[in-house]
């Protein structure tokens, strides 16, 4: 493993503070060079295998974000709780998707280190970015190359992609999150601000080499969800039932009146390079009367313009199906 520095900070501008310090003084050249770290389950991942080096680390899992609190039917949660914490939380317990995305992520183990922070947060798992062999990688090395065209792609994705780069966003948490409105509060050497969960990630097609929209010394401390008034779910489509990541996804809440669908918010997982809120599915639904064919209708219209390469021509039929399931477990619609 690379030498790097080590500082832990216990308030949060101390942290943008160490942060942006480092930055000026060492005249780091990348953003990746000095980093915050939690509960660092996939950071250690990826320093071991070589794939990144930071020049230093900022540790801020002592900061005091580690509360869970409802104010004004909005879940408020630090980002440094737990996946495992946030789970067992009475609030949670009773938003479907909300608790599903935790419990179907990862393992009991890793779910009892894993921020809520880190894990919306979390690289690509993408193979060839994870592996320093491959020269390939414009995640890695922008304008080299994506090595997943043309070699085993399975479990990549197909929406917000391009042949510059297909790696998936692998986050469950993150796709119930879209569905639901969340939003992240943001702190750092500007000051503060929040955006949309939806907001938060770059799409590959747009910009591979970057992950998400954060500036340098900026760190989320806290996620804004707001508790949905509709039924919701959420269904992971994977190759074993446990400690895997989803082939496909779907995060679907939904408030169904006299049979028309008034509320409808959907986020697909496994299939796209940033969590996906599906806005042409919600189009199609939102106001109609539900049935299995106006679910079809609106899955295929999210799937229409899916970029395939031979190793993942499976996934937009698959993700179709996911969707239609889950709408119609979530509406309780059978025909």
């Amino acid at each position: 493993m690379h030498p790097f520095t080590y500082t832990r900070v216990d308030d949060v501008a101390a942290a943008s503070a160490a942060v942006t310090t480092d930055v000026v003084a060492r005249a780091v050249q990348t953003p990746d060079d000095v980093a915050f770290i939690a509960g660092g389950t996939t950071q250690l991942d990826l320093m071991r295998d070589g794939v990144w080096s930071p020049g230093s680390l900022v540790d801020i899992s002592r900061l005091p974000l580690t509360d869970v609190q409802v104010h004004d039917g909005v879940l408020v949660v630090g980002a440094t709780v737990t996946m495992a914490a946030l789970a067992r939380h009475a609030a949670v317990r009773d938003v479907a998707v909300l608790r599903d995305s935790l419990l179907l992520a990862a393992s009991p183990q890793l779910r009892e280190m894993a921020t809520i922070g880190g894990n919306v947060l979390q690289r690509t798992r993408c193979r060839y970015f994870r592996d320093p062999t491959v020269t390939q990688c414009n995640k890695r090395e922008p304008g080299s190359g994506c090595a997943a065209i043309e070699g085993t792609a399975r479990t990549h994705a197909v929406l917000g992609v391009d042949a510059g780069c297909i790696a998936v966003h692998a986050s469950d948490l993150a796709v119930a999150l879209v569905a639901l409105d969340a939003r992240v509060r943001l702190s750092g050497p500007g000051g503060t601000r929040t955006l949309p969960v939806a907001e938060l990630h770059v799409r590959a097609d747009q910009d591979p080499s970057r992950d998400n929209v954060l500036a340098a010394g900026e760190l989320i401390t806290h996620l804004e969800v707001p508790l949905p008034e509709a039924r919701s779910g959420y269904l992971k489509v994977r190759d074993r039932a446990s400690y895997e990541f989803a082939l496909t996804s779907a995060a679907v809440v939904a408030r169904v009146e006299d049979g028309v669908l008034e509320h409808i918010a959907i986020g697909l997982g496994g299939v796209g390079s940033v969590p996906w809120r599906a806005t042409r599915a919600e189009a199609v639904l939102r106001g109609q009367r539900a049935s299995l064919a106006l679910f079809e209708e609106a899955a295929t219209a999210e799937l229409a313009d899916a970029f395939t390469v031979p190793g993942t021509d499976f996934k937009p039929e698959l993700a179709r199906r996911t969707l239609v399931r889950q709408l119609r477990d979530v509406t309780e619609v059978t025909a």
